[in-house]
């Protein structure tokens, strides 16, 4: 097949640091093409992606999938769509997309939510034309689509064989995401700081709110025992993950996914957090880590991860979270549309003479 792909605007794919859309869009670009397929990636100008990308495409906007801005998404999704002419399918990852009025009308787009169908995002994927098959990416996220069809549910993938396996030697536990209360680095220092293990912590500080959660909520609680990184590169994101007995992930928040929890898995390293969004789909409690409820029950939980057997949750990741798995679910999905679109395309047959 000839596959179109379209990034969001926000960083570059794959991203030099923090990132989550752009690092599944990434592999899914790389695993297509190993699969024999032809890709054409739209994404910003710089991107290293090592598939043919769309030129002259904009630099990544100053904005974010948090702060968004729909000139710099519309501007990003015109260029794309006039470049990806030539392509069986479109895959779009970008919230203006499957609303853009100008692409061809007869080219199949397959969009997928990264957000929750809960909020606003719900309500304008309600409007969506029955012509954009959507993909979720947990059966928890599908659960509050009500009134959106999912064509299908599939959860994200990365290079596993990539991913360098700690062997947890560092004594500590590590915590990585955004500098947001949904987040739980709040949560991550009081759960470590009660089960007495060190924490250290990397995030990515944006905008002015994350800047004062940092400096009232989290600044004041760091010391000896807990140590912030600032934002690292994805070598060092594995070296901090690897070398952790434990991965803190204390989310808030009915999170669609969780792409941290599957890259710690693939170091070795268990999960203990809370049962929140698509934890249990990713987490086999007592198996590959814990899920528990309150500084309380996740302390415990902390003090119990080292006991885990850390080839199981790589097993995880390398049977279940595998940029394998991840573009053979989406191969089936394209070729289910495409295979419809021709049936539907196909001339009647004539009457028996």
């Amino acid at each position: 097949m000839r596959i179109g792909l379209i990034a969001p605007p926000w960083l570059h794919v794959p991203p030099p640091r923090y990132g989550g859309t752009e690092v599944v869009v990434d592999g899914l670009a790389r695993g297509l093409v190993a699969a024999g397929h032809d890709v054409l990636l739209a994404a910003p100008a710089g991107s290293t992606c090592p598939v043919p990308l769309v030129p002259d495409m904009p630099p990544p906007s100053a904005g974010s999938a948090a702060t968004w801005s729909a000139g710099a998404e519309l501007y990003h999704v015109a260029l794309a769509y006039a470049a990806l002419t030539d392509v069986d399918l479109v895959h779009d990852h970008t919230v203006a997309g499957p609303f853009f009025r100008y692409r061809p009308a007869s080219l199949p787009v397959v969009t997928t939510s990264h957000g929750p169908f809960s909020s606003q995002l719900g309500d304008l994927y309600r409007l969506m034309g029955p012509d954009v098959a959507m993909v979720a990416i947990s059966h928890r996220q599908a659960a509050d689509a009500a009134g959106v069809p999912i064509a299908r549910v599939i959860h994200h993938g990365i290079d596993v064989d990539a991913v360098p396996v700690g062997d947890g030697s560092g004594g500590y536990a590590a915590f990585l995401g955004r500098m947001s209360p949904d987040k739980g680095p709040r949560e991550a220092i009081l759960i470590a700081r009660q089960a007495g293990v060190r924490l250290l912590m990397s995030a990515r500080i944006q905008g002015p709110e994350e800047q004062d959660f940092f400096d009232s909520q989290v600044a004041p609680l760091l010391g000896p025992e807990v140590e912030f990184l600032g934002e690292i590169t994805a070598a060092e994101k594995y070296q901090l993950m690897g070398g952790a007995v434990a991965f803190l992930n204390p989310i808030q928040w009915p999170e669609p996914f969780g792409l941290v929890m599957i890259e710690a898995l693939a170091t070795g390293t268990p999960v203990v957090g809370t049962g929140s969004g698509a934890a249990p789909e990713i987490v086999d409690d007592g198996v590959t880590g814990y899920l528990r409820t309150g500084i309380d029950q996740l302390a415990d939980a902390l003090a119990l991860a080292p006991g885990l057997d850390r080839t199981a949750c790589r097993r995880a990741a390398e049977l279940r979270f595998s940029v394998g798995r991840m573009v053979a679910d989406h191969v089936s999905l394209y070729e289910e549309i495409l295979r419809g679109r021709r049936l539907n395309q196909s001339p009647a047959s004539s009457p028996p003479g």
